[in-house]
Parts: C-alpha cells; sequence; structure tokens
C-alpha cells in the first residue's frame, strides 16, 4: 500500500486498530496474560523475543488481516523485528493492515491530576527510520487522572507540540491523552480534554490531520465534535481497563468512534494452544471489536 491508500483505509475503512505495542515496562504483565511467567526468561532480550514470537503469531494467524483489522500500532522492536522473514510493516501492509509506531518513552510522575510524557530522545532518527520501514503514523500516550484544567492543557499542549513534530517527518499522529476510567470526576475530564483538543485543532496549518486515540467517553456522544472535524482523521478507542465485552458495548454507543483495543483483544490468548485453538479465540475477539467498531 502507498501512503495515500493507507491515509484512505484508516479514513474510511470498516474495521480497527489492533495495539500490538506493550513497551518494556509492560511487556512481563503481557507475557504473563499469555501464560509465560517470568522464570520462563532471562534478561530483556530473551524477553522481547517472547512478544515478538507472540506478536508475531497474531499477525500470520489467518482472520488477523485487513478485511477487519485496518491497523496495527507496534513497539519499535516489533517494527524493527521481521514476520516471516519480512520486515514487520511489510508483513502488515501486505496483510492489507496499515502500521503505526508507538514513539513515546512512558509517564512522568503525577502532577496537577495528570502525567505528562517523558522526554523523548532521538525521536527525529526514530521518525525518519519509521517512514523508510513504510510505517503510516506514529502513538503518544500521557495520562489524564483528575478534571484539573491546567493538567488537561498541559498534556493537550504536549501531545500537540510532539504531534507537530511527527507531521513534519510525513507521519500521521496518534493523539493518546488517556483519561483514567477508575477517576472519581472521569465525565468533567472528557468535558475538559474535549474542548481542549478543539482548540488546538483549530491552529493546525491547513490540510493537516491527526488522528485521536481517547478513553471511551463516560456520557456516549461526548466526542462527537472531534469525530466530525475536518483536521481529525479518524477518532479511535482504547479499552482502558475494561472488559472486552463491556468496552465494545459502551463503544457501540458511540458513532464515529472505532476500537484500538490492547488487553481488550489479546485477553484470552495463551501460548499453549495450539493453533487452531489460537486461531479461533483470536478471531472470536476480532469479531467482536469489529462488530462495536462498525455498529
Amino acid at each position: 500500500m502507498q501512503f495515500n491508500d493507507m491515509r484512505d483505509k484508516i479514513a474510511a475503512g470498516q474495521g480497527f486498530i489492533a495495539a500490538l505495542d506493550q513497551s518494556g515496562g509492560s511487556t512481563p504483565k503481557a507475557l504473563k496474560g499469555y501464560g509465560v511467567e517470568e522464570d520462563a526468561y532471562s534478561g530483556d532480550e530473551e524477553m522481547f523475543g517472547l512478544i515478538h514470537q507472540m506478536r508475531s503469531r497474531i499477525i500470520t494467524s489467518p482472520c488477523f488481516s485487513g478485511e477487519k483489522v485496518i491497523g496495527a500500532i507496534l513497539f519499535e522492536k516489533t517494527m524493527d523485528g521481521e514476520v516471516d522473514g519480512r520486515p514487520t510493516p511489510t508483513a502488515l501492509t501486505e496483510r492489507g493492515i496499515v502500521p503505526f509506531i508507538k514513539i513515546d518513552k512512558g509517564l512522568e510522575d503525577e502532577r496537577d491530576g495528570v502525567q505528562l510524557m517523558k522526554p523523548i530522545p532521538g525521536l527525529d532518527e526514530l521518525l525518519t527510520r519509521a517512514k523508510g520501514l513504510g510505517v503510516f503514523g506514529t502513538k503518544e500516550r500521557s495520562v489524564i487522572n483528575q478534571a484539573n484544567e491546567a493538567g488537561i492543557s498541559a498534556v493537550v499542549g504536549q501531545q500537540f507540540e510532539v504531534a507537530i513534530q511527527v507531521l513534519r517527518h510525513g507521519l500521521v499522529p496518534i493523539i493518546e491523552p488517556e483519561v483514567n476510567i477508575k477517576s472519581a470526576d472521569r465525565g468533567a475530564s472528557d468535558v475538559i480534554l474535549r474542548e481542549e483538543i478543539l482548540r488546538h485543532l483549530d491552529r493546525l496549518p491547513e490540510g493537516e490531520q491527526v488522528m485521536l486515540k481517547l478513553s471511551i467517553p463516560a456520557k456516549a456522544g461526548t466526542f462527537e465534535p472531534l469525530t466530525n472535524h475536518p483536521r481529525v482523521l479518524r477518532v479511535v478507542a482504547l479499552s482502558g481497563g475494561f472488559s472486552r465485552s463491556e468496552a465494545c458495548e459502551q463503544l457501540a454507543q458511540n458513532p464515529g468512534m472505532i476500537a484500538s483495543f490492547s488487553r481488550a483483544l489479546l485477553s484470552d490468548l495463551r501460548h499453549g494452544q495450539s493453533d487452531e485453538e489460537f486461531d479461533k479465540t483470536l478471531g472470536t475477539a476480532i469479531d467482536e471489536i469489529h462488530a462495536a467498531s462498525v455498529a
């Protein structure tokens, strides 16, 4: 797929974006959920090798295709690796799936009710490498724990600052200011976040577009003005700790948003499953998430 083909697929594709971007800090938990305990590997190299095997198994599964999965977000090491002897982004595009890369390096300590992104050293080099590998876009995550206007303003400002750097490299950024679904004032955070994003969208250069990855709002329809904004290519939703059934039920109440799930997609997969069991389990999850995304 050429870049414009990928843009068209993301803009209008009837499907969802798989999040396969667990990084160093979250990899042990992801492997444990997959049935691989920490005593099964020694050191980061073996750990990342095992998580790459899991992701390769997902990507090569017959049910993981561009028919229902329109995009996939990768961890940097996954992007730099190979699947069936081909660079991972190529393996995805050959299946009709648009590749993205996670670029943030984790979160700062909480301040003003939010967690900003840590500095991202070497970002220009990473973006250049990603573009050369055929990656379409990026993803960057912050967290909002309280409805604090100053904190949320800082999160959105930082997100758009990085997004503009991404746009300069000819890539499309996914801005992810996650609202903690356990927050007592989650609904108020959603509204403040929406207004801050709208303010920054209106400042983007003419013709530029970003994507948004947001928590499913506490009140259905809260993010509708974002899904209709001309400078937003697509709005995707994270599962944020909801079970798959809960996340799908709530997502279906928010037309214009599609899924970009990680745990809700992968939660039932196990290392010890036969290929037949693995493919059937993954296929069931894909079907449920796809149905909620196109509802």
